[in-house]
């Protein structure tokens, strides 16, 4: 690491945010507002910063992870070069890094220790238990990191390999437990105002921490030594037991203000600001597939209206320029893993982005190859569009209200189709008009002045969207993993059903909410129809029977559930991705694989399916934080970590004994 940063430097850069509605009872963050210092803190000011940094952390984790195993596609040059070229970018790892231990490790072991001083035993365990979600998702993504040299203030701190690091964080869990049993000492301050995610319900923290433990273990599921089925079926009885239980963090969408060290909103949900904030990020066929076409039964979820983005199109506009009729159009999901048709016909990164038609605009299309442009008259005709040919050229009209790509290449003409995720904050949308509970996206200040919706955004990476720290459905796919592996199926199938019933019922909740302060503006926010759900699981989509389910059928309806998160990553590593060579369940991930606009040969340096390293097993060190100013540590516990190839080695959970691992740090 280049450097920590104290609670003072963040204090400094938080003063101004006094004028927040929601969270300004967590903003007085000193005793003495004039001489602000590390010991006046006081701890329930100080937590709410640590959640908060830690979900932009995992926020950013959980998006690129995800978008690695597939769940997003985008045309930005870094993220794109781990959803379509498989050639990841040294850009691409330093983010998360640098949140979690500038901004939020070293103010854990400052809260932990304050804590102590003052006998505040609940103070001390919610420390680790953002401890071990930090740590644990550095590991996901590095492998070796600093750790217990890690939060003491050195700038060169040394490494430790992830044995360590894994115990280390069990080890908090398991103190956290106890200091959660614990009465407070009189006059330590309570948990409640300083709890942004539970609101000082212990009993919902101790749920979290042995759900945690369950996911950490379920990690370990390629090591016959330490995997241990009935140890993580003991802790899911103590996790979770409702969706009443989840652990989230709140998104708002009720300030202006932008934090010192990114500039992203303060109080948005730490997905939107990667998934969601910009213009990039689209649904991957692969994703959308699952949504439409889960097991091969042409059944569309009632879940896919609510997490695949829509826009307006057929759009007129009244004589006032205010739209008149339209329709809603959904997305398709961008192929990069299978045929790649649109992609290959330009670049990996060339899905271009709609603007906004303030008149009839013509755009004309030169095609010479004559299949291509009776194709292309083909699909113009199917959407009744208005067009004239001369020869090899084209001229569509598109007209006023409508959204187009401006650009004379017809290969980008359809692009439209692929709606873009992006959802608006307030202090994000650059169009001061528009109001907290409208959260589409538009084009441009004209458009939102017409009302022509340009995305319509997804579940999960709206600024209002609830971050899941932890879930009810999670723990459910889990003990139906756990199950399936033992053996037990009818007990694999009742997690399995809870976990797909969950996830629904979870999200139908969060959209009832939403309808009253957000559906005027956005079908997508309202709830999915009652009888769509009851069709959907009594439907070939989801296994009727213990007989007929399968290992798949479990992951990839958890998929699905979890969506923006690194845990799809996680899993897929677990599984070797679509090896298909982990015991007797075949191949989980069928479709994911190397695309055709593959290019990561370097980095990727397996030559088969089966071969740990031709897929991506972890990330490259960030180079400048790393690499360039810690090297001698970072090369002392792995002499590859500077390599290009170390993306394919694992990390240490990710092999079946420590002897594997080993043989990749020599």
């Amino acid at each position: 690491m280049k450097k920590n940063i104290n609670i003072r430097n963040i204090i400094l850069a938080f003063a101004l945010i006094l004028g927040l509605t929601s969270c300004k009872k967590w903003l007085d963050v000193n005793v003495d507002k004039d001489n602000p210092n590390n010991k006046s803190v006081l701890l329930e000011n100080r937590l709410p910063w640590i959640q908060h940094f830690y979900m932009y952390s995992a926020g950013v984790s959980n998006f690129r992870a995800a978008a690695q195993a597939g769940v997003y596609y985008s045309n930005s040059g870094n993220t794109n070069s781990v959803t379509t070229t498989w050639k990841p970018v040294a850009a691409l790892t330093t983010t998360p890094y640098q949140t979690f231990f500038v901004a939020t490790s070293s103010n854990i072991t400052d809260m932990y220790d304050l804590a102590k001083s003052k006998g505040a035993y609940h103070y001390m365990a919610a420390a680790n238990v953002f401890h071990a979600l930090g740590f644990m998702q550095m590991l996901d993504l590095y492998g070796e990191m600093p750790y217990t040299d890690a939060t003491y203030g050195n700038p060169s701190p040394k490494y430790d390999k992830g044995r360590a690091i894994y115990n280390g964080c069990m080890a908090k869990l398991n103190e956290a437990i106890s200091l959660f049993s614990k009465t407070q000492e009189t006059g330590a301050p309570a948990l409640t105002p300083g709890d942004m995610m539970h609101k000082g319900s212990v009993d919902k923290w101790i749920k979290l921490c042995w759900g945690l433990k369950a996911r950490y273990m379920l990690k370990l599921s390629k090591k016959s030594d330490l995997y241990n089925a009935d140890s993580v079926l003991y802790c899911l009885s103590k996790g979770p037991q409702s969706n009443a239980d989840n652990a989230i963090l709140p998104g708002l969408n009720n300030s202006m203000v932008v934090d010192y060290l990114i500039g992203d909103p303060i109080v948005t949900n730490g997905n939107f600001n990667y998934a969601a904030y910009g213009s990039n990020q689209r649904i991957s066929q692969f994703h959308y597939n699952l949504l439409t076409n889960m097991r091969g039964s042409a059944v569309v979820d009632p879940r896919m209206s609510k997490i695949v983005p829509a826009m307006m199109t057929n759009v007129k506009l009244g004589s006032d320029g205010k739209v008149q009729s339209y329709d809603w159009t959904r997305s398709i999901g961008v192929d990069s893993y299978g045929p790649a048709t649109r992609l290959l016909k330009s670049t990996a990164t060339s899905i271009a982005l709609p603007v906004y038609a303030t008149a009839n605009t013509n755009i004309t299309y030169a095609i010479a190859n004559a299949t291509d442009r009776a194709t292309f008259i083909a699909d113009l005709t199917a959407k009744g569009k208005t067009f004239t040919t001369s020869g090899n050229n084209v001229t569509v009209t598109y007209r006023a209200g409508s959204m187009y790509i401006n650009s004379t290449n017809y290969v980008l003409a359809g692009d439209t189709a692929y709606v873009n995720l992006r959802s608006n904050a307030i202090a994000t949308s650059g169009n001061p008009a528009q109001p907290q509970n409208d959260v589409n996206w538009y084009s441009s200040v004209p458009a939102y002045t017409a009302g022509v919706v340009g995305s319509t955004g997804s579940f999960q990476t709206r600024p209002v969207s609830d971050f899941e720290v932890l879930t009810y459905h999670e723990m459910c796919f889990i003990e139906a993993e756990v199950q399936m592996r033992k053996g037990a199926t009818g007990a694999a199938y009742t997690a399995y059903r809870k976990g797909v019933e969950a996830h629904i019922n979870m999200m139908q909740t969060k959209l009832t909410e939403w309808q009253g302060v957000y559906g005027t503006t956005n079908p997508d926010m309202k709830p999915m129809n009652p009888t769509d759900i009851t069709l959907y699981l009594a439907s070939a989509a989801v296994a009727q029977n213990s007989g007929e389910l399968s290992m798949r059928d479990i992951m990839l309806q958890k998929y699905v559930a979890m969506g923006c998160s690194i845990e799809n990553w996680n899993d897929m590593r677990r599984f070797n991705y679509s090896a298909g060579n982990i015991g007797s369940f075949g191949v989980v991930y069928p479709g994911y694989d190397r695309g055709p606009l593959f290019t990561g040969n370097a980095e990727l340096i397996g030559t088969s399916k089966t071969d740990p390293k031709y897929w991506m097993r972890r990330w490259r060190l960030p180079a400048t934080l790393e690499l360039q100013y810690n090297t001698t540590n970072v090369l002392a516990v792995n002499p590859h970590a500077n390599q290009l190839y170390i993306w394919s080695m694992p990390v240490w959970w990710d092999c079946a004994t420590d002897q594997e691992y080993e043989s990749y740090l020599k």
